[in-house]
């Protein structure tokens, strides 16, 4: 399904754009974004993509750095080589105008410049990019996070609006490139038998699940800070909450999809009690695949006294005429033993018919986040059937990913499309979501449960 018909104006491959990565040094860029490219030029073979990278400190190596990264995800083809034999680094500091001007001397077309910086600096680079005038075919894109609460969030989207328009605005969320997002996208809208029954009427609950087996893997100057609410369910499950939720749009363009997300966003909050409506734990030694983790509190960095959870879940409700009264379940912990990253929707029993037989389980549909499996639980058989009633998994998979989620991250930065990126007003309301979790944590309020490495997480 195309999505990008909207923002048709920019697509011309051939016309040369410059993606300027500020903050290049961090390990986001090389791990994340240039693979992401490189697969986008592999893809699209008359790309002219000049990528600068910059940061204040210096980078001796960095055209080999965007040659391995390129390389990991066999990147290869004409515009992988124009973009390899351009590529340059200018060292300097975003929120210095002297340096800032001598950076965007060497920029080339439209203009994309992707701040992978922490957000009070973000704020304060793009302050002082307000002071350059002249600035016509720029776009602005934010990674995560959009600040560190809701007043911040909204600090940050004020300062980015006073050099462009919100439409030139593209914050990301990378899980809005994952296969279970936009499989969403073609189950719901291309499905004549699915869209209907979408709502309270015939849905009994969603769960939201991304866990992981990793632990803290050397992070914890920045998790340790963060925890699993703030980094996952504030902006990745809301937004993909969001898309899942919002009401059907007239056309799939750059305006409506991030609109309706934020309708969605701007009418949840938690289901109940802060203390019944939230879950946090911490995970203590244990084995995962085979690894021996050592307790969260004894890696290096951890400061226990921050009562940082590995383990968030929220359930929270969308007051919304389509949704109303349907519990939804956002979790995502760290080092669970058995995994589940996907996206569960548990419609309601069909009602009993005959006296005597008992209702069939529930339908349920299940969206893998990372394999793009789409599997739909359903009954056949019966009371005249002597087998009864037969339990059927109808499951595929939507085959190989082309680009993986950075690489549509990426194309649609390159084509100015900002259908999948964050609205302003989305990024404000996950902090204002999730704040009554994040204080119930911090005071006491909800208890921050012991759970073995390895095991499912808290009860």
């Amino acid at each position: 399904m195309d999505t990008s018909h909207g923002v048709a104006r920019h697509r011309n491959h051939a016309r040369p754009i410059t993606l300027v990565i500020v903050g290049a040094s961090g390990d986001l860029t090389e791990r994340l974004l240039l693979p992401g490219l490189g697969q986008v030029l592999t893809l699209e073979p008359d790309r002219e993509v000049l990528v600068v990278g910059t940061a204040r400190r210096e980078h001796p190596n960095w055209a080999e750095t965007v040659r391995e990264a390129f390389e990991s995800v066999e990147a290869h083809g004409p515009a992988v080589e124009r973009t390899l034999a351009k590529t340059r680094y200018v060292q300097g500091d975003t929120t210095d105008l002297s340096d800032l001007r001598d950076l965007l001397a060497v920029v080339e077309g439209r203009v994309v410049l992707y701040y992978a910086l922490p957000p009070a600096v973000t704020e304060k680079a793009l302050g002082t990019l307000s002071e350059i005038e002249g600035l016509d075919d720029l776009w602005i894109a934010l990674e995560k996070p959009i600040g560190t609460d809701q007043e911040s969030a909204a600090a940050l989207n004020k300062a980015a609006a006073r050099i462009v328009p919100e439409d030139r605005i593209l914050r990301v969320d990378h899980f809005l490139g994952m296969p279970a997002v936009l499989d969403m996208v073609g189950l719901r809208l291309a499905n004549r038998i699915l869209e209907p029954v979408l709502n309270r009427e015939h849905v009994e609950s969603i769960q939201i699940t991304f866990d992981e087996t990793l632990g803290l893997e050397g992070r914890a100057e920045f998790y340790d800070s963060t925890g699993a609410i703030r980094d996952m369910l504030q902006s990745h499950l809301l937004q993909v909450m969001g898309v899942l939720m919002m009401s059907p749009p007239a056309a799939l363009d750059d305006d409506e999809i991030p609109a309706l997300v934020s309708h969605v966003l701007r009418h949840t909050h938690l289901a109940g009690a802060v203390e019944d409506s939230v879950v946090a734990g911490r995970y203590t030694a244990g084995s995962v695949g085979g690894r021996d983790l050592p307790d969260y509190v004894a890696e290096e960095g951890v400061d226990p006294s921050r009562r940082t959870e590995t383990f968030g879940q929220i359930t929270v409700e969308v007051d919304t005429w389509r949704w109303n009264g349907v519990p939804v379940t956002l979790r995502s912990g760290k080092a669970i033993g058995s995994p589940r990253q996907e996206i569960v929707v548990r419609f309601r029993p069909a009602p009993q018919i005959i006296d005597g037989v008992s209702e069939g389980a529930p339908n349920v549909l299940r969206l893998g986040f990372q394999d793009g499996e789409i599997t739909m639980e359903v009954n056949a058989g019966g009371p005249f059937d002597v087998r009864g009633l037969t339990r059927l998994s109808l499951s595929s998979s939507t085959g190989t990913q082309t680009l993986g989620a950075y690489g549509n991250v990426v194309r649609w930065l390159l084509d100015g499309n900002p259908a999948f990126s964050v609205h302003g007003d989305a990024a404000e309301q996950g902090w204002r979501i999730v704040e009554p979790a994040i204080t119930g944590i911090a005071n006491g309020a909800v208890p921050v449960q012991d759970y073995p490495a390895g095991s499912a997480g808290p009860a």
